[in-house]
């Protein structure tokens, strides 16, 4: 069997702990290859919402082992609090969740770190989480960090003591005022907690499953316009969120990629700083931001607002080899009676560009839109693509035309339920 990659095409949010929760029965493995508790992969079923930060989105199914590949960066106490969340639900991770002993540790001081040069940027700022995300990845990069398999070695705390004087070095340099201690009591507290896991050399568990023909579907976090090498730069995650990234982040040979799923939303949404050429300042954008409950699963953060990008959507489908696209959010479009399409962008010259330029940041391009009739009622009780009113195939027909890939999910409520499959 060959590995599945599920992926977001835009700046994240785009939904994809839904799909993964809703396509996980059938899989056998679902692994996470990159990105940290920057992520909020949200879930519905039974009326009940979940909200996984690290932990892969098959969590839920209990047959179904769940992987944080080496590609991940993982903080000991949102994991520990994430997993003590869960008990009530008897899902059995000390079982079926696996972690990779080459996935780097977030540590407090990761986190300080974050928020000092975060402060040092002013209103140069990227819009960090403050998660810490960005200094682990920095480390890893600097081949100082440490290492999910350190937990185990005897001199641990000497690695971990060496590797705070740097951080607190930095944060001097800075005049970066804290208090650890409290913070470092938990770290260490959750530490402990971790060693209950099945702490594993995961790409010998994913490799191993693929010998024996087992189903697998890599996950990845944020979203592929985030990517540190084609993301929009500098405002940008850490990691690399394309298909390549299940790769490196899982230790899988590219022979072995199968399907790669591409989700996006019917409109764009954007959260913290950073180029959006489609944003909406106006009603329409409020009326799009309230009507999706578009707010960080994971910061609370307004989510900013905007038509559909097809010129930067046609360059992460290109950038990813996406053989299935997914689309999300159709029911948030049904408050329109038109709804848009930015299908060009115009330069400052006047010059019309419809693929996405190097520098999209600056001001010198303006969207040029495509109008459509909307659907403008509810989908409340449509289970087909038969069933759903004209307008929205006629969407659904022009973005399969632009992309040249078919759309054969879309997603048209937040419950598992609410999830049409074209046969």
């Amino acid at each position: 069997m060959s590995v599945d990659i599920l992926l977001g095409l835009q700046w994240g949010d785009e939904g994809k702990g839904k799909v993964v929760d809703f396509l996980a029965p059938k899989y056998d493995v679902v692994a996470r290859f990159q990105g940290g508790p920057n992520a909020g992969h949200t879930l519905e079923f039974d009326g009940i919402k979940h909200v996984l930060h690290q932990i892969p989105s098959g969590v839920f199914r209990p047959e179904i082992r769940n992987i944080i590949g080496n590609g991940v960066v993982l903080d000991p106490v949102i994991l520990k609090k994430e997993i003590e969340g869960l008990a009530k639900y008897k899902v059995n991770l000390e079982e079926n969740l696996i972690i990779s002993k080459k996935a780097q540790l977030i540590l407090p001081t990761h986190r300080l770190l974050d928020a000092a040069y975060e402060k040092a940027k002013g209103e140069e700022k990227i819009g960090s989480t403050l998660k810490g995300i960005g200094p682990t990845y920095q480390d890893k990069i600097g081949r100082s960090g440490l290492r999910v398999g350190d937990l185990l070695s005897p001199n641990f705390i000497e690695k971990y003591k060496a590797l705070v004087e740097q951080h607190k070095t930095i944060l001097e340099f800075y005049n970066f005022k804290y208090e650890l201690q409290s913070a470092e009591e938990k770290f260490f507290e959750a530490v402990e907690f971790l060693k209950k896991f099945n702490l594993s050399d995961s790409e010998y568990l994913i490799n191993e499953a693929i010998s024996f023909k087992k189903s697998i579907l890599a996950e990845g976090a944020q979203g592929s316009l985030l990517d540190i090498d084609f993301g929009s730069y500098p405002f940008v995650t850490s990691s690399n969120t394309m298909a390549a990234g299940a790769c490196t982040g899982l230790g899988v040979a590219p022979k072995n990629i199968g399907e790669v799923y591409g989700i996006f939303k019917a409109y764009c949404t954007r959260v913290g700083s950073g180029p959006f050429p489609t944003e909406l300042f106006d009603e329409d954008g409020k009326r799009m931001q309230k009507e999706g409950n578009e707010f960080g699963a994971t910061t609370g953060r307004p989510r900013r607002c905007g038509w559909l990008d097809l010129p930067a959507l046609k360059y992460t489908v290109m950038i990813n080899g996406v053989t299935q696209l997914f689309m999300m959010k159709a029911d948030v479009l049904s408050i329109f009676e038109e709804i848009k399409v930015c299908t060009h962008y115009e330069m400052a010259d006047g010059h019309m560009l419809d693929v996405l330029p190097y520098e999209i940041g600056d001001g010198s391009l303006k969207p040029v839109y495509k109008t459509m009739k909307g659907w403008n009622k509810s989908l409340n009780g449509v289970s087909t693509f038969e069933e759903m009113p004209l307008e929205l195939t006629n969407y659904i027909q022009y973005l399969e035309e632009q992309l040249e890939v078919p759309i054969n999910i879309v997603s048209i409520g937040p419950d598992r339920t609410e999830t049409i499959i074209r046969e």
